[in-house]
Parts: structure tokens; C-alpha cells; sequence
């Protein structure tokens, strides 16, 4: 079980590469992800000259996370249109590579309007094209606004339930700065915490089978300097009942509108843990993740992934000695079949509160986050 202390101050290393950014090089307008498959191990850099590149490194999670998957979504159909691509058709690849994630689908369909009602109103590609490109990069932008938001409310959520400081908050997958355009989601409350000297301890679920815990959160949450330690996601159990978790918190791909969360699989059960120990349970998204479309949990269409990435085991810059289908080393016998689906859905009674950059939901009902969601229309 890996066990980091505290160190004095704020970041403890120097100042991380971004996760998206839009680029103009001489060959021409490129945008830049940080290759999260090669983290903790090495930061390397991928350059997207097209959107079926950008849509490969959705599917690969090369570049993964709710908010950070819209701006992503937002900055491929600028560059189809700066590039001269068919603008409608690498707007659909890029808004079904992957299906779970809402905010993929409002970041594609913003620069898509922003393109079109410009090139309606003036006939000019090339101004319809900036149009896209200045609605990807104000997205990008209200996108840290909201984060900063987010962590602020979240912490004087914290503050309220768990009076005193010292929390001692469990949280899964990862939802920091590689999945935003600022700070994160429930890692940015946590990264609050910790720089207001009330976060005592960050418990890092592992996030099986990909390890966006082991291999992305705990990577932050070390540069930032905090508190944590890293379990696999079946010693959780164990940590509530020992008493050592104050707080549960987790970010969400998608929120129907009646509450119900779909998270990184593996929430539900942390949900369920919380809840026989009377810990609070609290998700923080951004608004662009609530789906009024999707009116319950049952409606989510929640994400099948390959059955390797169960069956086999792979690390960054690990070499195999042998070619399987996911490149791994094999862990189960030849022609196992693996249940692996990305995300589990928590119903809304299992949910303390919802946190967004415009308020907080609880009790988390259908009406209270239809009026919460209306009131921002009017804002």
C-alpha cells in the first residue's frame, strides 16, 4: 500500500503539461494531448492532425475524463473545419467514440452550432471554421472557471458536514487536471482541502482494470504534495470499517435527470459502503454533465470495454515477451471471458449531494436538479 505524506507548500514539482491544448504550428493548426496511457511512467505529448486521431485517442483513453472529453470533442470539430475536413462527418465520429460520456457529446455539438449558424449567416468557411475554433476555446475556458467553482462549494459542503477539518476523503478513478480544463472535479475539492490544511489523509482507490488511480490520481496528488495512500478498490471494505473514511468523493460521466450517477465502475459499491456507515456520499460534475434527456439510470447506455484489458495485465513501458490481443501479459487462461463494463450507475437515494459550479443538489431529486439546471439557463 503505497503511503505519501504531506509536503510543505503547494506543488511540489514543476508545472504539469497541460492535458488538451490547441497548437498552430507551420505545417498547420494541430491540438496536443497528454498521453494518459503512458502515465505515471512518462509524459509524452500526441499530436492530432485530424479528428479520426482525436477519436483514436478517445477510444484508447490517451485522453479520457468527462469535462476534458467535451473540450476534446469541442477542439476536433474546430479542427476538422480549420483543416477543411467534412465538419458534419468528424463531428459524429468524435461524438460516438465513446457513448457513456455526455459532456463528449455537448462539446462536439457547441463547436458543430458555432460552425454552422456562422457559415449560414455569412457564407465564409474559414470565418465559420474561427467560430468553431473561439466556442472550442471558451468551453476550455469556462470549463477551469467551473472547476475552481466546483472545489470552493465542495469544500464548504465539507466543512459543513464534517466540521473541524482533518477529512479523511476516499475517491476513485481520476478527476483531477487530466480530466479538465482547470483543477478537476472532486480532486479539485480534495486539492482545496489540502492547500486550506484540512485534508488529513486522500485514499486512492487503484480504479481496476486500468488503474486511473494508481496510475493518474496518485501522479497528481503526489506532484500537488498531499497527503494519500493508494489501495486496491476490494480493501475498501475494510478502510469504513475500520472508521478511517470520512467522505466519499467522485466525479460522473453522465447524471440523468432524475439523479442517477454513471461513474467510473466501482463507484456504486463505494456508495453502497457509504451509505451502511453513514458516510456521505458526494459527486462533483459540472452542469454540462447533467443530461436531461436521459430520465433515470436505466437509460444510460453504459460502455462495454474490451474483455482484454481484464484478462491481461499492462504497465507503462513494461516489455512482453509474447503479442496477445491487448499487447499484455496474460493473467487468465487463453479464451476467458471478461465482464467489463467502464461505468456502474448509483441511484440518486445513494447520493449525499451533487456539487456543480452553480450550486449544490441535496437531496439529490429530479426537481432539485431540474431548477438547479433551469436557474443556470437564466444565469
Amino acid at each position: 500500500m503505497a503511503d505519501q505524506y504531506a509536503k510543505s507548500g503547494e506543488d511540489i514539482r514543476p508545472a504539469e503539461t497541460p492535458a488538451i491544448r490547441w497548437d498552430e504550428p507551420p505545417e498547420g493548426p494541430v491540438v496536443v494531448l497528454l498521453d494518459q496511457t503512458r502515465l505515471p511512467a512518462e509524459e509524452v505529448e500526441l499530436v492530432c492532425t485530424d479528428a479520426s486521431a482525436l477519436v483514436e485517442a478517445i477510444r484508447s483513453l490517451a485522453v479520457r475524463g468527462a469535462p476534458l472529453l467535451g473540450i476534446a470533442g469541442a477542439y476536433g470539430v474546430a479542427l476538422a473545419a480549420v483543416r477543411n475536413f467534412d465538419v458534419d462527418d468528424a463531428a459524429n465520429a468524435l461524438a460516438a467514440a465513446r457513448p457513456t460520456a455526455v459532456n463528449l457529446a455537448v462539446g462536439v455539438n457547441r463547436a458543430r452550432s458555432a460552425y454552422d449558424t456562422e457559415l449560414a449567416r455569412s457564407g465564409d468557411v474559414a470565418r465559420a471554421a474561427q467560430a468553431a475554433l473561439g466556442a472550442a476555446r471558451a468551453l476550455h475556458r469556462e470549463d477551469a472557471e467551473a472547476s475552481a467553482r466546483m472545489a470552493e462549494r465542495g469544500l464548504a459542503l465539507l466543512d459543513e458536514l464534517l466540521p473541524g477539518g482533518g477529512h479523511r476523503i476516499l475517491t476513485h478513478c481520476n478527476t483531477g487536471a487530466l480530466v479538465s480544463g482547470g483543477e478537476g472535479t472532486a480532486f479539485a475539492v480534495a486539492l482545496a482541502a489540502h492547500r486550506t490544511g484540512r485534508l488529513r489523509r486522500l485514499w486512492v482507490d487503484e480504479t481496476r482494470p486500468l488503474l486511473q488511480g494508481a496510475r493518474l490520481t496518485a501522479y497528481e496528488a503526489a506532484r500537488k504534495g498531499m497527503a494519500y495512500t493508494l489501495l486496491t478498490d476490494n480493501a475498501a471494505g475494510s478502510l469504513f470499517a475500520a472508521g478511517e473514511v470520512d467522505a466519499v468523493l467522485i466525479g460522473a460521466d453522465r447524471i440523468a435527470a432524475d439523479g442517477s450517477v454513471a461513474n467510473k465502475v466501482g463507484s456504486y459499491p463505494l456508495a453502497v459502503l457509504a451509505r451502511y456507515h453513514h458516510v456521505p456520499f458526494i459527486v462533483v460534475a459540472p452542469l454540462t454533465t447533467v443530461d436531461p434527456d436521459t430520465p433515470d439510470g436505466a437509460a444510460i447506455e453504459v460502455e462495454q470495454r474490451p474483455g482484454h484489458e481484464v484478462t491481461e495485465l499492462t504497465a507503462p513501458q513494461v516489455p512482453v515477451g509474447r503479442a496477445e490481443a491487448g499487447g499484455g501479459i496474460p493473467v487468465a487462461p487463453l479464451g476467458t471471458q471478461a465482464y467489463n463494463p467502464a461505468f456502474d450507475v448509483t441511484p440518486p437515494e445513494l447520493v449525499t449531494a451533487i456539487v456543480t459550479e452553480e450550486g449544490v443538489v441535496s437531496p439529490v431529486t429530479a426537481e432539485a436538479l431540474a431548477e438547479l439546471c433551469a436557474r443556470s439557463r437564466q444565469v
